[in-house]
């Protein structure tokens, strides 16, 4: 009976403890929203070097598996982008490996790394970005997900998220 009892805890205790999970480093504002966070030095460098420079910009697929969708759902955790045109010397058809959060009004999402097609992962400051808040969930979002009108945003290279 103890081992049954054991067995039914443990996934309850891993549920929970990943309800609290977020990316290392960075804390919540009250709403759930990201709050500030440094862009790492070795970053800075990186960026420099591949000819990124803060305010740079570029067209990405906000979510590899819903490339060209006029809508997409969005959920907290990992997200995967795709570079739609050239970035500094980036490549189209890069990955833009990140984090998206979606308690806010407003889909946040952070970008920490590059893997251009022929190259190992490079990291990166970057955020994703729409004007006439069209990163602004729709009503039928639930909590933990946001649906988005459009598939695309720009990607901003950033020297920390603010």
């Amino acid at each position: 009976m103890a081992t049954a009892k054991a067995l039914c805890l443990g996934p309850l205790v891993l549920l929970a403890m990943c309800l609290g999970c977020t990316t290392p480093g960075v804390s919540l504002r009250p709403d759930g929203t990201p709050g500030p966070e440094g862009c790492p030095e070795e970053a800075k460098r990186v960026m420099e070097a591949l000819k990124l420079h803060v305010g740079d910009a570029a067209l990405v697929d906000l979510d590899a598996n819903q490339i060209s969708s006029r809508r997409i759902t969005l959920y907290d955790g990992p997200l995967e982008s795709v570079l739609i045109r050239d970035f500094g010397t980036l490549e189209a058809t890069t990955r833009l490996y990140g984090q998206v959060w979606t308690a806010g009004p407003q889909v946040v999402i952070r970008y920490y790394e590059a893997h251009p097609p022929d190259s190992g992962k490079l990291p990166i400051c970057a955020v994703a970005r729409l004007s006439y808040d069209q990163m602004r969930k729709l009503p039928e979002s639930k909590p933990g997900m946001a649906i988005l009108d459009g598939s695309t945003a720009a990607a901003y290279v950033v020297d920390a998220f603010r």
